[in-house]
């Protein structure tokens, strides 16, 4: 079987940390372009996977060797760049949040279908075997009703992580359009959408910049959610957790409270009301500090899907619903007024 030619918009860090190692370790793919606007940097991750470095995402995607494309721009790119790609027949694996608007996500969902291509959101934590679990355990009834939850996605900030450190385009509105919430809340939505298998219709939010001088995008952002059967919970993404990064969800239900990546030992703690108290040791969820990154899965189910041919597991349809919860809190915040969805 021939592989999938793979070409990688973009060389920052989710691209060196993610993308680009996924894509070589996958059996059923060769990685024949990368593009970043940055000559040199385009040119040294080239070098390193053996690829054609382009400094144009439009001379990349006029490529007729590229079949598929990891858009991993700046936020404020992900819908051109991606409705671009999908229109030159790419199938677009695109980071997240997918898109700056709900119209843009449309015109995303809307280009992937013209084409006959697939488009997928990287939403990894679906894939986190803790999460897996707990969306199990939801499903199945055992935990009985649900009533309540509380996550959290924060850490010290995208400038110990970005390729360009503190004068990253994460801290720069017009190029991330949103700050803390786009970049771990939308993480949050989409997995708590997955977990509980409900969609949210209710948002209030406060979305603050109080952490970062250099930022005009909020770095602390705290959401109250509720969903169509009425569960209601918490939301807090941030980038003003300065010593641990906090990953925790914890989902407060009838018969049980179940703790997730809440523990360094267990990843899922399940504490039944009858004093039972169950530990899965699951394996860990990716951190941008464990050097041995596992893999995301992202990478392997999107080209799973093309392959084979199958609808991705996080489609653009999927992607625009987290977006929508985000834009939600966004506009509650300008309001001061609970939003619905």
């Amino acid at each position: 079987m021939s592989k999938v030619k793979i070409g990688v918009i973009g060389c920052g860090s989710i691209a060196k940390h993610r993308h680009l190692p996924e894509y070589a370790n996958n059996k059923n793919v060769e990685i024949v372009a990368v593009c970043d606007i940055v000559e040199e940097r385009a040119q040294e991750t080239a070098d390193k996977y053996n690829a054609t470095a382009y400094t144009s995402y439009e001379e990349l995607l006029a490529n007729e060797d590229v079949e598929a494309v990891s858009v991993c721009t700046p936020n404020y790119l992900h819908a051109p760049v991606s409705i671009a790609a999908l229109k030159a027949g790419k199938h677009v694996l695109c980071e997240k949040p997918m898109a700056t608007s709900k119209e843009e996500a449309e015109e995303m969902i809307a280009a992937a279908k013209a084409s006959n291509k697939k488009l997928m959101i990287a939403h990894n934590q679906r894939f986190v075997p803790s999460h897996q679990k707990a969306r199990q355990l939801v499903a199945s009834g055992e935990l009985g009703k649900i009533y309540s939850f509380r996550t959290a996605f924060g850490h010290g900030g995208p400038e110990g992580w970005s390729v360009d450190g503190a004068n990253s385009w994460f801290f720069k509105k017009e190029q991330a359009f949103i700050g803390a919430m786009g970049d771990l809340g939308v993480h949050k939505t989409d997995l708590l959408r997955y977990i509980l298998g409900e969609e949210f219709v209710e948002v209030g939010a406060f979305v603050e910049t109080s952490a970062k001088e250099n930022a005009d995008v909020d770095d602390t952002a705290v959401c109250v959610l509720k969903t169509e059967s009425g569960i209601i919970g918490t939301l807090a993404a941030s980038w003003s957790y300065v010593s641990k990064e906090d990953n925790a969800t914890i989902i407060y239900a009838e018969n049980a409270i179940v703790r997730l990546e809440d523990d360094p030992v267990n990843s899922v703690i399940v504490q039944y009301k009858n004093g039972e108290v169950v530990k899965y040791e699951l394996g860990g969820i990716q951190t941008n500090e464990s050097g041995g990154q596992t893999s995301s899965q992202v990478v392997d189910q999107f080209i799973t899907s093309i392959v084979n041919d199958v609808e991705p597991p996080v489609s653009g349809e999927e992607g625009m619903k987290s977006l929508q919860v985000v834009l939600a809190a966004l506009a509650s915040n300008e309001t001061k007024q609970i939003t619905r969805i």
